[in-house]
């Protein structure tokens, strides 16, 4: 299943990370993200609130269950193998970390799952390579910016990497021409004040936003 999933986000190139939402609305704020063109959501785990660990993995359950087909359900902030096994029981169909833990790489491809760890630095983002990632997550991308991205990029271009952290539909189109596979989008994408208000429209409006600016640079892969 990993090289299929690797070939959606290779295409999509919009991962929406659904973080601090609750059971109840996750399937309400996916159902709002998919109608704005999103096909890949990450589900986060919260480590400090591993008392939640269980409904997180039945929030992957259930978007797993009811997007089969449609949209590709992924966990998000795994750093450990405990971690992976129940995301992968779950359904999730890849693996976010917020590190480069190459157990958790190894763990991750071992259970059939794509792997995206997170890294920053040169040395980091080789060695998750290395360890058998097939994406590397560069974070926080916004924080290190456009420049950082090409200065990396240019002796290990071979490296596919995602940017997230600060990123969004105004500069998603940036990060890609600067060499980017893809990005990831949290706050800027699933706003838990709208949330809140119930505006899932809103949801929508931006999930189009952010696919048209990345539509818009889809030469790049």
């Amino acid at each position: 299943m990993s090289n299929s999933i690797v070939n959606v986000v290779l295409r999509e190139k919009a991962i929406a990370i659904i973080r601090g939402v609750g059971f109840s609305e996750c399937i309400k704020v996916a159902e709002a993200l998919y109608a704005g063109g999103i096909r890949l959501m990450e589900v986060t785990f919260a480590l400090n609130r591993p008392e939640l660990f269980p409904e997180t993995a039945q929030t992957i359950r259930s978007l797993a269950r009811t997007f089969h087909g449609r949209a590709i359900i992924g966990a998000g902030t795994v750093t450990n193998p405990m971690l992976v096994d129940l995301a992968a029981d779950a359904g999730a169909a890849f693996i976010v970390s917020p590190d480069a833990n190459p157990e958790v790489i190894r763990h991750t491809k071992a259970r059939s799952l794509t792997s995206i760890p997170g890294a920053m630095t040169p040395t980091e983002i080789l060695s998750a390579d290395a360890a058998g990632a097939d994406f590397v997550k560069l974070f926080p991308a916004g924080e290190l910016g456009i420049s950082y991205v090409k200065a990396i990029l240019s002796p290990i271009s071979h490296v596919r990497l995602l940017a997230v952290g600060g990123v969004g539909a105004d500069n998603a189109a940036a990060f890609l021409r600067a060499g980017v596979t893809g990005v990831g989008v949290g706050g800027n994408l699933v706003n838990k004040q709208w949330i809140a208000e119930g505006a899932f429209e809103k949801l929508t409006r931006a999930a189009e936003e952010l696919t048209a600016a990345v539509r818009d640079v889809s030469f790049i892969v």
